[in-house]
C-alpha cells in the first residue's frame, strides 16, 4: 500500500507572534519515523511529511497539495493537542479532493481522548492509540479492519472500539527509525542551543514507558510500564546514525534512561571500548543517579544531564512529583557537576497550588544550584494525566487545544491574580536566571565550544532578536 504519514504543524509558539520553536529547536518525529521504518519493512510504500520541516511550507492548503501529490492510498497523522485541529483540517481538505483515501489518526491526544473524537472530527476514518507500528501495518496489509487490535473505526454511524493492542514486549524486533526517508535530515533538524558543542545532532529514544505517575503527565501512549532496547541495539543505532548521517551528537529523550542500571552500564562499556565520535545528553531521575553511573556516562561520551526538577515548593513537590526531595535534588546535582558533566534543570511553573510565593522559592532555588542551563514550561493540563479530572476546580482554564502546547499558560491557579501576571512572572524570573552574573560568567569561558550554536544564532538572529522580546516583562511587578 501507499502511505504518507504526516507530522501536523499546530501551534507550537505564543499567539500574536512569529513560530521561532523549530528555528532553536527542530526536532525529528521520532514515533512516525519508527511507524515509517517498520511499514517499509514490511513492503509497504512510504513518504514522511514533517509540517515543521525544514522545507515545509506554512499553512494547511499547501501541505495537503505535498501529501496528495504523494499519491496516498492510506494517510495517517500522528498528533499533539496542539497539532490535531490542524491535522483534522488537513485531512478534511484531502478527502474533500479524494474520498477515497482513508485517514487514520494517532499520537498522544487521540491516545488519550480515544473514540470521543469520532463524534466531533468527520474527516478521520480511523484511530490508533497507543503504539501504532503493528496496527498501523496491519491496516495497511488490508487486514480486515473488525479484527486489528487497537483500532477505533466506524461502522456507518457506529463507533467500534476493537480490543486493545497487546503491548510490544521487545523493543529490538523494530527497526531503526526511517530516518533516511526524513527531507533534511540531519542538517535541518536542530538540537536545542547550547546543548551540545559537536554537529550534526540526532534524536533518538531508547526505552518506552514510565513507571511513575506524576501529575502532569500523559501517559496514554506507553501506560505505566517500562521497555527498553538492548546495550547491543543501541549502540548499533548510534552507530548507524554516525556512519549513515555523519551525526556527532545525540539527545536520548526517554523519560527514564538509567532506570535500568545494567543496560546503561553495558551501553557504556561498549562506548568506552569501541568509540563512535558521539557525545550524548540523557535525563537522570534523582534517586537514580550514583557517582558509579555519572562516571560511566561520562566516559562514554555524555555531556550533559537533565534533571526533573519542576518546583521549590515542598508541597508542591509532594503533590505533583512524588518521591523527590529539595535535598536530594541538591545533592544530585552536585554529584552531577562533581564528575565533570554538564546539568540542566527542568522547571515548571503555574501547576495548580502555586502561587507567587512558591514561584520565588523556585526562582531562588535555580540560581543557588548553579545549573548550566535550565528550561522552564508552562503547565498545561493534558487530557491523559491524572490531574485533568480535577483541573477545572483548581483554577481558570481555558480549554483551547491549539495553545495546549507548554509555550502558552491555558491554566490559572487560584494562587495567581491572572493571566497577564502569570506571564510577566515567568518572563522575570526566566530572564534573571540567564542574566546572573554567575550564569554567565562559567557560559563565557565555555562560549568557544559553542561556536556552532552562535552561529546558527547569528545566521537566524532578526528571529530570535523577536524571540527575546516575548521574555520582556509587559508589566510593572504590582500589576
Amino acid at each position: 500500500m501507499r502511505i504518507t504519514l504526516v507530522h501536523p504543524a499546530g501551534s507550537n509558539w505564543i499567539p500574536g507572534k512569529k513560530d521561532i520553536t523549530a528555528t532553536a529547536n527542530r526536532m525529528a518525529p521520532l514515533g512516525l519515523l519508527s511507524i515509517a521504518g517498520y511499514l517499509k519493512r514490511d513492503g509497504h510504500v512510504v513518504v514522511l511529511h514533517d509540517c515543521l520541516g525544514p522545507y515545509a511550507p506554512q499553512g494547511v492548503e499547501e501541505n495537503v497539495k505535498i501529501v496528495l501529490h504523494s499519491d496516498p492510498e492510506l494517510v495517517g497523522f500522528s498528533t499533539t493537542t496542539s497539532s490535531f485541529l490542524d491535522g483534522h483540517d488537513m485531512a478534511v481538505r484531502i478527502k474533500e479532493v479524494d474520498p477515497a483515501i482513508k485517514t487514520v489518526f494517532g499520537g498522544v491526544h487521540v491516545s488519550a481522548k480515544g473514540a470521543s473524537l469520532m463524534a466531533g472530527f468527520p474527516g478521520i476514518d480511523y484511530l490508533c492509540p497507543g503504539e501504532g507500528e503493528v496496527t498501523l501495518s496491519e491496516l495497511a496489509s488490508g487486514k480486515e479492519p473488525a479484527t486489528i487490535e487497537g483500532l477505533i473505526r466506524r461502522n456507518g454511524d457506529e463507533v467500534i472500539v476493537n480490543p486493545p493492542r497487546r503491548t510490544l514486549l521487545d523493543m529490538d524486533l523494530l527497526p531503526f527509525p526511517d530516518y533516511e526517508g526524513l527531507k533534511g535530515f540531519p542538517e535541518g533538524y536542530t538540537l536545542p542551543l547550547f546543548s551540545y558543542i559537536r554537529t550534526p545532532g540526532a534524536t533518538m529514544n531508547t526505552s518506552r514507558g514510565c513507571p511513575y505517575q506524576c501529575s502532569y503527565c500523559d501517559r496514554s501512549v506507553f501506560k505505566r510500564s517500562f521497555r527498553f532496547n538492548s546495550p547491543d541495539y543501541i549502540y548499533e543505532h548510534m552507530s548507524h546514525l554516525r556512519k549513515r548521517f555523519g551525526v556527532r551528537h545525540i539527545n536520548i529523550y526517554d523519560d527514564l534512561f538509567t532506570l535500568e542500571r545494567s543496560r546503561i552500564a553495558e551501553l557504556c562499556r561498549l562506548l568506552s571500548a569501541k568509540p563512535l565520535g558521539i557525545q550524548f545528553n540523557c535525563a537522570v531521575r534523582v534517586g537514580y543517579a550514583d557517582d558509579e553511573l555519572l562516571t560511566m556516562l561520562r566516559d562514554a561520551g555524555c555531556l550533559m544531564v537533565s534533571v526533573g526538577i519542576e518546583s521549590a515548593d515542598p508541597a508542591l513537590l509532594e503533590r505533583h512529583k512524588s518521591g523527590v526531595s529539595l535535598e536530594e535534588v541538591q545533592d544530585t546535582v552536585a554529584r552531577i557537576k562533581s564528575c565533570g558533566l554538564r546539568v540542566k534543570g527542568l522547571f515548571m511553573m503555574g501547576l495548580p497550588g502555586e502561587t507567587e510565593e512558591s514561584i520565588q522559592k523556585t526562582s531562588d532555588y535555580v540560581l543557588s544550584l548553579g545549573l548550566d542551563d535550565m528550561n522552564m514550561a508552562k503547565f498545561t493540563p493534558f487530557p491523559g494525566a491524572p490531574v485533568w479530572s480535577t483541573i477545572r476546580e483548581e483554577g481558570n482554564f481555558h480549554e483551547d487545544w491549539r495553545r495546549m502546547n507548554c509555550l502558552n499558560f491555558v491554566f490559572i491557579p487560584k494562587g495567581i491574580a491572572s493571566k497577564e501576571r502569570l506571564d510577566y512572572l515567568y518572563n522575570t524570573h526566566v530572564k534573571r536566571f540567564y542574566s546572573d552574573p554567575v550564569w554567565r560568567k562559567r557560559f563565557g569561558k565555555r562560549i568557544w565550544q559553542h561556536r556552532w550554536s552562535l552561529w546558527h544564532l547569528i545566521r537566524h538572529l532578526p528571529s530570535f532578536l523577536g524571540a527575546k522580546r516575548a521574555f520582556e516583562p509587559q508589566q510593572g511587578p504590582d500589576h
